[in-house]
């Protein structure tokens, strides 16, 4: 799973380019546990916040003008929400992953990073972060808990499939007039006794695609809805038709366009396209060899 991530190449996106004005990311951060299965930390969000209150998430929120790329912006949220350093030699980048369109009309990007050094003891941001976890990354592809079954909510029971909670199809809007639907999921984690939500929402959809991709196998369960549309071609349709988007692309291309005729030192950060960088060199030096 490991070398599939580190050798992963996003996909060339769609014309026109994204642009980072209208952009977010969200660091999966992974580590080996003392099995070799592959983990991932998960955050509750605390109760106090206005949106998504007591949710079951990943670090990440908008891109920022003084981060260099999306990369910056997922490991400086992480570090301000659960205090997980920024270093790229303890802790290596492995891809970006596709974007995920959103209903704010931003473009959320999972950054997949490896925490090599176990010394690292993250320090939580309390008004934002209540508690911190692990879950299996292959447990997102498993219609069967990983763990003993809990003693659930009657809202979260589900007498057939203790792991895996497939909600209705939902019609997702990509603008006032089109729209597409999506199979939404819920992955419960064996703490749900303890308050903690399941894995709902953008942070299943992710973590299911880290799984896919990583694991390069469908999941137990069917992951998407019949004719459901792709990721990149709902973000393509976004960007020539939602006027957020389009004025966004304008913006951006008008920049690089100045810049490349030589009357700026170099484009603003908007007009950069999001770019899938290879892995870095640390990584081939480490105890795992990747």
């Amino acid at each position: 799973c490991l070398q599939t991530l580190a050798g992963y190449k996003l996909p060339s996106p769609p014309d026109p380019i994204y642009p980072l004005s209208r952009s977010a990311a969200v660091l999966v951060a992974l580590f080996v546990g003392r099995s070799g299965d592959l983990y991932v930390l998960l955050s509750r969000r605390a109760e106090t916040l206005r949106s998504f209150p007591g949710d079951t998430s990943l670090p990440g929120g908008r891109f920022e003008p003084g981060d260099r790329n999306l990369e910056d912006t997922a490991r400086r949220e992480a570090f301000e929400e659960i205090g997980l350093p920024q270093d790229r030699y303890r802790i290596p980048l492995l891809c970006y992953l596709q974007p995920f369109l959103i209903g704010t009309h931003l473009l959320v990007t999972p950054v997949v990073v490896l925490i090599l050094d176990p010394e690292v003891r993250p320090i939580l941001n309390e008004p934002e972060v209540s508690a911190l976890f692990s879950h299996p990354l292959h447990a997102f592809l498993l219609r069967d808990a990983p763990f003993a079954r809990y003693h659930l909510p009657h809202s979260e029971a589900h007498p057939h499939s203790p792991n895996f909670l497939a909600r209705h199809l939902r019609t997702i809007p990509i603008d006032n007039i089109h729209a597409s639907k999506v199979r939404m999921h819920k992955f419960l984690t064996g703490r749900e006794d303890l308050g903690v939500k399941p894995v709902t929402g953008l942070t299943a959809a992710i973590l299911l695609h880290t799984a896919m991709v990583g694991y390069q196998k469908e999941p137990e369960f069917l992951p998407h809805a019949p004719g459901e549309l792709s990721q990149q071609d709902r973000i393509a349709y976004a960007l020539r038709t939602i006027p957020v988007f389009t004025e966004a692309v304008k913006r951006a291309k008008e920049e690089l366009d100045i810049a490349r005729r030589g009357r700026l030192p170099k484009p603003s950060p908007s007009s950069k396209p999001i770019a899938s960088p290879a892995p870095p060199r640390a990584l081939t030096h480490t105890k795992y060899k990747l």
